[in-house]
């Protein structure tokens, strides 16, 4: 298949079951809440399905048997093979762990805004050196999960110093990194909290725009209101960032509105929402992310996909990993959780972790396996794609390459 000039090519053969995420391969639009079992899947699975890589991308998809001639062979043995996860929602910058807030929050405690500004302290203590270790073990472990693309966040500086190595750091290990100096206001301005949204939309933002590709605010109370949040998020879009935004997770609030009037790639938690909050989401390009490992390590209600998927939202599943409230790197855990306790179907909740994760970063070249697409994929100890829901907690992933090469 490849010519002189070519990449060479390797074609992985064998496989059980192939979510490609291409809707020509099934039936139903993904944005629909038709993902039901018979039939052809909007998942676009292929039953004894082959595929072809060429450098770092997809060349060729199809049953097994149709498969071109290529340089390299490799046998699935029978396993699943998914898109590599897209985790498009972390907190991976930091120091410390909230070991006892989490131990004192499940004898009782609710969660609160406020347990950032221990992990603040302990970023700031730490050398950059200290804060790119604990970022690698995060993406390592995330990786033998099965992400191959992950986006992260600053906030636990809240510093113009602080930020802005927290970001040069991140953009070291991935293109979407976030600035997010909006998380809290900064202790040091505790009594001012004006003078610091002139600081996160004057010199922090300054600082730290070069390093990042978003800006994010923690709309709730206790954090940022609906006016700071417009003023930080409009002055991150003036400064060639796209907003993200931390919406209605904590309760019933202006953020889902103000993320779609300024057309944020995501609306992250959407716990709480109105019967115009949905219309408003389904009308407009900004997706749902869902992050279900916080409602688990809180005990906080659960979002409710069912009512979102079947209003026409475009839902992503993602971890958000961070110190304090969902402390976890495990996409497959996330999908189980979704799937039990969400209102999701398995074909919904795997569609949301990597197709649904690429929209909330507006990445066409990631999230499916199909021609052109980066070559990231995860193979499964099992049959099918079902199986990351059907058995929780056990480590199904067992191979992941990513662009192309096997890394896991």
């Amino acid at each position: 298949m490849s010519s002189p000039t070519s990449s060479p090519t390797t074609v992985i053969t064998n496989i059980a079951s192939l979510v490609t995420n291409d809707p020509s391969l099934g039936w139903g639009s993904p944005r629909s809440s038709k993902f039901e079992s018979g039939g052809r899947s909007p998942l676009g699975l292929i039953q004894d399905a082959a595929v072809v890589i060429e450098g770092d991308r997809i060349a060729w998809t199809g049953e097994s048997r149709k498969a071109p001639a290529t340089d390299n062979r490799v046998d699935a043995g029978g396993r699943a093979v998914v898109p590599g996860f897209v985790d498009s929602h972390s907190h991976l910058v930091f120091a410390g762990d909230r070991t006892q807030e989490f131990n004192a929050r499940m004898s009782g405690r609710p969660y609160s805004a406020g347990g950032i500004r221990t992990t603040v302290a302990a970023t700031r203590a730490a050398s950059d050196a200290e804060l790119e270790r604990n970022l690698t073990r995060y993406l390592a472990e995330a990786l033998r999960q099965g992400t191959t693309t992950f986006e992260t966040k600053s906030g636990y500086g809240l510093t113009v110093e602080d930020e802005s190595r927290a970001l040069r750091i991140a953009s070291r290990h991935t293109d979407e990194v976030t600035y997010m100096g909006a998380h809290i206001v900064s202790p040091d301005y505790a009594d001012d909290p004006a003078a610091y949204v002139a600081l996160v939309t004057g010199d922090m933002l300054n600082a730290c725009a070069p390093y990042a590709r978003w800006i994010d605010v923690f709309c709730e109370k206790g954090a940022f209101d609906g006016d700071q949040a417009r003023a930080i998020l409009t002055a991150g879009k003036a400064a060639g960032l796209h907003p993200r935004i931390h919406a209605n997770q904590l309760s019933y609030g202006p953020g889902v509105q103000l993320a779609v009037e300024l057309d944020a790639a995501s609306a992250d938690h959407c716990t709480h929402l109105t019967d115009a909050d949905i219309d408003a989401l389904a009308n407009s390009a900004t997706v749902a992310t869902l992050l279900p490992g916080a409602e688990f390590s809180t005990r906080a209600e659960w979002p409710n996909a069912r009512r979102l998927l079947d209003a026409g939202v475009t839902v992503a599943l993602s971890t958000d990993c961070n110190p304090g409230s969902s402390f976890t790197s495990s996409v497959p855990f996330c999908i189980a959780l979704a799937v039990r306790d969400m209102g999701m179907t398995p074909d919904e909740a795997v569609w949301s972790a990597t197709a649904g994760g690429a929209a909330a970063l507006r990445r066409t070249d990631i999230g499916h396996l199909t021609p052109g697409a980066y070559a990231d994929l995860a193979f499964l100890d099992a049959p099918s794609h079902v199986h990351l829901a059907y058995r929780p907690g056990v480590p199904l992933v067992s191979e992941v390459w990513r662009r192309g090469v096997r890394k896991v």
